[in-house]
Order: structure tokens, then C-alpha cells, then sequence
């Protein structure tokens, strides 16, 4: 038996962490919406119980390290198959940019092998086991607008957003995440983003109030490291774009547009500077 399973990329609209728990995990506050870049994963039973990983990207561990590998070994642990599976990543969404490809595989896999296995979890089960391989995995379950709470593990779907589309930037630079969740000082965050009027921006429909309220506090910590970030933001703004960030731990930014035309001129001129840019638009639920 065979499955395939669209595991799209993700943007954070908003990222914040409000503090950090005894083992060092922060409490997350974000806003997430899932874009139109996407990997494919085909899962294809085995009649032995070996896990195989296959990736079309030569940058990713096809082992116990990968995060789809993980999330196969986790069902078949927790519920006792017998059988393996094949799993082969076609990657599109670029590795190590903030934008959890990793993650997405990892929930695709979730899925499928739920399926497959007719193993009958509900979303919300799938969703916590997520969590015990990366705090994305929760959200990447879910894969359409929402609010994100907790360690990553409470999900609050918002509905659909207005229209819109989005310029993604990927420099030349890999961010490794746990670096920076180290370098996360609660208490010295500067600007938080105004989460609750976003949310309510979102619910309503109103683009202008989303931007405004949008924020990253993670942004300048990789900014530090990476100034390649800021200068990338920058230009998107100049560029014509309503608002420029940067997606998760980095290094990726994006720029939202209200407008295709203006779209697709920031999309032309970004491309003479990056060779990774991407014309997309947030999935509907």
C-alpha cells in the first residue's frame, strides 16, 4: 500500500516566547499560516518492520536524525506494528531556513502512516505525539492558520486569512534553531508582538491591522549572527512589500504584498540578490 502526502512549508505571522520552562523549552506565542511551497512525501508499507528514509536533497540525514524517520519510528513504537515503511521526500521547501520543512515531513508521515496503518487517531492525537519530535510537529498536524500556545502543542486554528501574497527570501545561510532557543533571554526581549490584536486582525480580515501587529522576537538575536537578514528585510520594504520578517529561527524573510503586480516586481528584483526566492500564497484551510 502507497500514500502521498503534501507536507507544506510554514511562515510565522508572529513569534513570541513569553518565558522558558525548567528544561529549558520557551512557552510559545505565535501566530502560524501554511504557504503554497511544498515537499511531497510518498510512504509505501514494507512487509518487514525496517524504516527507510529516501530524500531527493543531499544536505539531509536519511536516519534516526531525520525528522520523518523519527516520526515513523514513534508510531510503529507507540502502537506496536509489525511492519515498516518506505518514505520518500521530494523536497521543494529549502532545509534549514525557518520555514519547517522538517517538521511538515515529519507530520506527513504522521498522517500517512495513521492511514495507512489505520491506526484511527484523531488530528488533536497526532498532534501531541508531534511534540515529542519537534515543537513545530504540532502545528505542521494541523497545517492552516493558527495559533500556536504552549510548547507548540496547542493549536487554535483562526480561519482563513485575507488575500494576500508572500515573497520568500532564503539567503545563503543555514540557522541551526537549538543555537538560538540557547541565546533566547526572556526577560531582555525588547518588543513583543501584539499577538492578541493580531489574532483578532486575522479573524476579522483586516490585512492593514495584520501588519502592523505582526513581530519575531527571535529576529534579532539571528539578525546578530546573520546581518545578511536585516539587509534582505530592508530591501523588501524598499522593494514595495506592506511588511517585512523573518520566519521562525531564521534565516529566511518574507515579505507580504496586498497587491499580485507589486508582488511579482519585488519577486524580479529580490531574485538578482538571492538565488532562493519564491512567489507563494498562504494554503486555505
Amino acid at each position: 500500500m502507497q500514500r502521498i502526502e503534501k507536507a507544506p512549508g510554514k511562515i510565522n505571522l508572529s513569534l513570541d516566547a513569553l518565558f522558558l520552562h525548567d528544561d529549558g523549552e520557551p512557552e510559545w506565542q505565535m501566530v502560524m499560516t501554511s504557504i503554497d511551497l511544498a515537499d511531497y512525501v510518498q510512504i509505501t508499507l514494507r512487509d518487514d518492520p525496517a524504516i527507510e528514509v529516501r530524500t531527493s536533497s543531499g544536505f539531509l540525514p536519511e536516519d534516526q536524525r531525520n525528522l520523518a524517520y523519527k516520526a515513523a519510528q514513534l508510531l510503529q513504537h507507540t502502537y506496536q506494528i509489525p511492519t515498516g515503511a518506505l518514505i520518500e521526500i521530494d523536497k521543494h521547501i529549502p532545509v534549514a531556513a525557518g520555514l519547517g520543512g522538517g517538521s511538515s515531513d515529519a507530520a506527513a508521515v504522521l498522517r500517512g502512516l495513521n492511514e495507512l496503518w489505520q491506526l484511527g487517531l484523531t488530528r488533536e492525537h497526532l498532534a501531541r505525539l508531534g511534540l515529542q519530535i519537534d515543537s513545530d510537529v504540532p502545528y505542521c498536524v494541523y497545517g492552516e492558520t493558527a495559533l500556536v500556545t504552549g510548547k507548540g502543542d496547542q493549536i487554535k486554528p483562526l480561519g482563513s486569512l485575507p488575500n494576500f501574497w508572500v515573497v520568500v527570501v532564503k539567503p545563503e545561510v543555514s540557522v541551526s534553531t537549538p543555537r538560538i532557543i540557547r541565546a533566547l533571554d526572556c526577560d531582555q526581549i525588547q518588543q513583543h508582538p501584539q499577538t492578541e490584536a493580531l489574532v483578532a486582525a486575522v479573524e476579522a480580515g483586516d490585512l492593514n491591522a495584520m501588519t502592523r501587529n505582526m513581530g519575531n522576537v527571535l529576529a534579532p538575536i539571528t539578525t546578530e549572527r546573520y546581518p545578511v537578514i536585516k539587509q534582505l528585510s530592508e530591501r523588501l520594504l524598499q522593494f514595495g512589500a506592506d511588511v517585512a520578517q523573518m520566519s521562525g529561527s531564521g534565516p529566511t524573510v518574507f515579505g507580504i504584498c496586498s497587491q499580485y503586480s507589486r508582488a511579482q516586481r519585488i519577486y524580479n528584483s529580490m531574485s538578482g540578490f538571492c538565488a532562493e526566492v519564491y512567489l507563494v500564497k498562504p494554503l486555505k484551510p
